[in-house]
């Protein structure tokens, strides 16, 4: 079962990856819903908006590929607070637990960042991505000030201090 054409690398952002940020997400995005301003801000410009706040962003590679990614945004110092943002992985790499690799990926990084909480928003439509949170351990909460239209579910992950 040593099939090398299969591996799957979890990596840190490099500029290369730059596209694969946006095409990744808004291949899923258009898929269920129509791109927000928000979208816009973080894809177009992941350093800035991102990156240079304090966040993190990590891809999944598979053959050397760029096949998933997802964003810890930065969102509170005090209590340091993350999202977990921009979760995307490409249907061709479904099925491989990425999403899973991803998530658990930046939540130990926030741990590591000792961050106080983790929060995410997404729609009840995509039960498979809820499913996953709460593998992750997440907890639904009630939504509050959701920046996107179509946020309909808010989960969030309390480390112990």
């Amino acid at each position: 079962m040593n099939d090398k054409s299969n591996e799957v690398k979890i990596v840190a952002y490099e500029p290369q990856y730059k596209e694969a940020f946006k095409a990744l997400n808004e291949e899923w995005i258009k898929t269920y819903f129509v791109m927000e301003a928000g979208d816009y801000k973080l894809l177009d410009n992941p350093e800035e908006h991102i990156l240079h706040k304090g966040g993190h962003i990590v891809f999944a590679l598979l053959d050397g590929e760029a096949v998933g990614t997802c964003a810890l945004v930065k969102t509170e110092d005090s209590p340091l607070t993350f999202e977990l943002s921009k979760m995307a992985v490409s249907p061709k790499a479904q099925g491989k637990k990425l999403g899973y690799l991803l998530g658990k990926t930046l939540v130990e990084k926030a741990k590591e960042l000792k961050a106080e909480k983790v929060f995410l928003v997404t729609n009840s439509i995509l039960v498979p991505a809820i499913t996953l949170y709460e593998k992750l351990g997440f907890i639904h909460t009630p939504i509050s000030n959701a920046e996107y239209d179509r946020a309909d579910v808010q989960m969030e992950l309390i480390f112990n201090k």
